[in-house]
Order: C-alpha cells, then structure tokens, then sequence
C-alpha cells in the first residue's frame, strides 16, 4: 500500500536519468502513483518511454509531448489526458530555459528577446500549465514548480534566469490564493544545485586553492560553506587520508589503527 495508490500525476522535464523530474517520477511510482510524462519533443520522448517503462507500474504511465510555450499544444495534452485517464491529482513542473548568451557575463547585457525568450519558458509556463490543469483536478490537487537561490541573491553568471526564478516564485504566491479555496495546492521548491542538463548550460569558474596544506583554511571553509561530503579533511601523519566517508571506513576495517601504530 503506498502512499499515493489511486494518484494520477503529470510531470513536466523529464529528459534522462539525471533530471530532477526523473528523481520526482521514480518516488511516485515507488508510492504507486500513476504517471504522465510530458516531454518536449521526438528524442525526449524516446528517451522518457524507456525510463518509464523501468518504474512499478510504467506499463498504465503515458508518455506524451508538450511544448509549454503552445496554448494549442497545452490543450491537446490535457484533452488526451481527460479522454484517456479524465482527471489529476498533482503536476509537477521541471522546466526552464534560457539562451546560452544570457547565462554568462553581465546580466545588463542580456538581450530583449532572450529576457523574453527566458520569462515565458521558466516563469509563465507555469501558470500555462496550472491554467490547463485545474479543470482536471475536480478532487482538490497539489501544483509544484521548482527555483532556486538565484530568484532572491545574486549568483555570478545565472542572470536572466534568477530574474525569471523571481517571476516564477511570485506567481506561485498568486496562483496560491487563486487555487486554494477549491483545494488546490500551489508550490515552489528549491532542491539546491544539481548537476543537470540545464545547470551544465551556465557558465562558471573554477575556485584554484593550491596545495592542501598551505591553502586548508580556505578549502576547509568552502567545504563547510557547500556541504561538501569530503568535509572533513583528515591527515594522518602528514598524509591526507580523505572525508568522513573514508574515515568511516578505514575505522571498519581496522586499517585507521594500524596506520596510528596502536
């Protein structure tokens, strides 16, 4: 019995095994919860039918595209998800975009069309697809997109798309009061920095602290700062041993004693 058996959902972003939609889809099926995916096009496509069909319960999931930026191609997915499933219970929302061109450099630089192009993709795609999905959700629902940092502090290089992170987050507040005298749910969730398709996209810059001993302040507080699983450095007589993973380890295995001579 899971917590979600009888749950109908449609996620949004799910383009490998990497996304953070696939995260959100495996702990579905895992509940019993029943799947629609909404990818954006042929390769996505592909690639979401063969992750899905690996889940509990793939085989009753839906596979299905949708361009976010399309009134049209939004209706024709919830008409095929009325005539074929006829309600939802919750939607998630896992897409963002933004031009290469406006991830780098100085945000006052970026371009007319791509604010644009990164407001209607990250920001007002939402609201398309909460707008397409109440009808739907005769039963009371949940409604979740996901931010980040980048909407309230400055991150070097994330530009146009913390502004559309702040849009985003604002219009979940709005859609909130909208949807919830009829017990519909409306949230964002900021899951942290992850290695995704998207997040290879923004430009970066690699922090060079130099050697482990002369430089371990600095490194010891960047690890502190990002929850780095190595924290912490551990040097055994002059050697570095590893993190906390490691010690754990070596303490299992006696090897930690030995190298201490006791």
């Amino acid at each position: 019995m899971g917590l979600l058996d009888g749950k109908v959902g449609l996620i949004y972003g799910v383009r490998n095994d990497r996304s953070l939609g696939w995260g959100c889809a495996s702990s579905i099926a895992r509940e019993g919860g029943r799947l629609i995916l909404a990818v954006y096009g042929d390769r996505e496509q592909a690639e979401a039918e063969k992750l899905l069909a690996t889940l509990p319960g793939g085989e009753n999931g839906i596979v299905a595209q949708c361009d976010l930026t399309k009134d049209d191609s939004i209706a024709a997915l919830h008409t095929l998800i009325g005539e074929k499933v006829g309600k939802l219970d919750f939607m998630i929302h896992c897409v963002a975009f933004a031009k290469k061109e406006e991830l780098g450099g100085r945000y006052v630089d970026s371009s007319r069309d791509g604010f644009a192009l990164a407001m209607d993709s990250s920001a007002f795609s939402f609201v398309a697809a909460v707008k397409a999905a109440e009808p739907l959700m005769t039963g009371g629902g949940s409604m979740l997109t996901l931010t980040y940092l980048g909407s309230e502090k400055v991150v070097p290089n994330y530009n146009a798309m913390g502004v559309a992170k702040a849009a985003l987050e604002s219009s979940v507040r709005y859609m909130a009061s909208d949807l919830g005298p009829q017990g519909i749910r409306v949230n964002a969730l900021s899951p942290g920095p992850t290695m995704t398709l998207a997040a290879a996209g923004i430009s970066f810059h690699y922090l060079e602290y130099g050697s482990y001993f002369s430089e371990w302040r600095r490194r010891n507080a960047l690890k502190m700062w990002t929850g780095w699983p190595t924290f912490p450095m551990v040097f055994v007589k002059g050697s570095l041993v590893g993190g906390g993973k490691e010690i754990e380890a070596l303490i299992a295995s006696g090897e930690l004693k030995r190298t201490l001579g006791e």
